[in-house]
This record gives structure tokens, sequence and C-alpha cells, in this order.
């Protein structure tokens, strides 16, 4: 039995997105950007920390530790990024710059899940990669020129929260999954003393 992230991985995705879809729809306009910058450095960093121990040991099966620590890292720093020019009240273009690629990458991820019928549910997970990615696509659009399009923004943050439902419905159930899956589970250490004289 492998020891993995990804709920808690799941669960902050879907954490950061729903202070995504607020923070388009109202936080874009906020003069104080400051007071949302906590929410997004949190997000980041978990997502960073733990994200890259997937990443940096592979503990998962098959490609889920690239779909699952990968993304997970540049969520992270995208996240961070944001958070860090919230607070010092620089320009998030480069962020958004960076997400555009980053979410590029996503996408790909997004279509070759449902391709390959990866996850238990592949079409739901698929979806979620994808949105996520479009997010990061439409970031620099968003911050420069649809900025003052409230028309937009509005059907922008709606679809982020979709994105953090899509990661809801899914993570949710992991979390009753993990329960029942790890209810048995003796850490190695406990395994190693019980064995001592």
């Amino acid at each position: 039995m492998f020891i993995d992230y990804v709920s808690l991985l799941l669960i902050n995705t879907m954490i950061g997105y729903f202070l995504l879809a607020g923070y388009v729809y109202s936080g874009l306009d906020d003069r104080d950007q400051g007071k949302w910058a906590v929410g997004f450095l949190m997000s980041g960093l978990i997502a960073v920390v733990f994200g890259g121990l997937v990443a940096a040991t592979w503990p998962l099966p098959g490609p889920y530790d690239t779909a699952y620590g990968e993304m997970s890292v540049l969520l992270g720093i995208i996240f961070l990024g944001a958070g860090l020019a919230m607070v010092r009240g620089w320009s998030m273009l480069l962020v958004a710059v960076y997400g555009f690629f980053a979410g590029w990458a996503a996408v790909v991820m997004g279509i070759r899940i449902i391709q390959l019928k990866l996850t238990l549910v592949p079409g739901l997970a698929g979806v979620g990669f994808i949105l996520s990615g479009l997010a990061g696509v439409f970031a620099a659009p968003t911050l420069s020129f649809l900025r003052n399009h409230r028309p937009f923004r509005t059907l922008a943050a709606i679809v982020l929260f979709v994105t953090a439902l899509v990661w809801a419905v899914v993570v949710y159930p992991e979390y009753w999954f993990h329960m029942q899956q790890f209810g048995k589970w003796v850490p190695l250490v406990s395994r190693a003393a019980a064995i001592r004289p």
C-alpha cells in the first residue's frame, strides 16, 4: 500500500478555485488587494509543498504523479505568485502569462485522462483539469482588456465556481474511500516497533 496526498491536493484545488471565483467576481476591483492574498498564499503553499512531494517521490502508480503532483505544483506557483503580487502591489500580468502555459498543460492532461480512462471518474476528473487549465489560459485577457467587462467577469466567475464544484464532486468521495482503504493502515515505524522483542 502506498501513501499519497491526492485527497489533500484535490481539496486544496477545490478551495483555490472557490477563492479564484470570488476574486474574479469582486476582488479585481478591490482597492485592498492584500485582503485576498492570504487565501491564495495558503492554497499555493499546500499545492507546492505536497504536490512537490508527489512529483519528486512518485508514490502513485502510472501517470498519476504527473497529473496530480506536477499540475499541483504549477497551480501552487501561480497562487503563490498571485498572493505575493497582491501583497506587494505588483502587476499580476507575468503570473497570468505563466498561467497561460501551465493552463495548456492542464488542458492536455484533462484530455489524456479522458482518452486513457484514468482515475475512477475519468470524465469528471478530465473536465476538472480542462476547466482548471482554461482558467489559466484566460487569466491574461481577464486581467488586461476584459477586466472592466462585467458580463465576461461574471461568466468567468461562474465557470470557476463550476470548476470548484467539479473538484468537490471528485474529492469528497475520495475522502470517503481513503477512510475505508486506510482504516487499518499501520505506519512503518509502528510496524517496526511491534516486531521488536
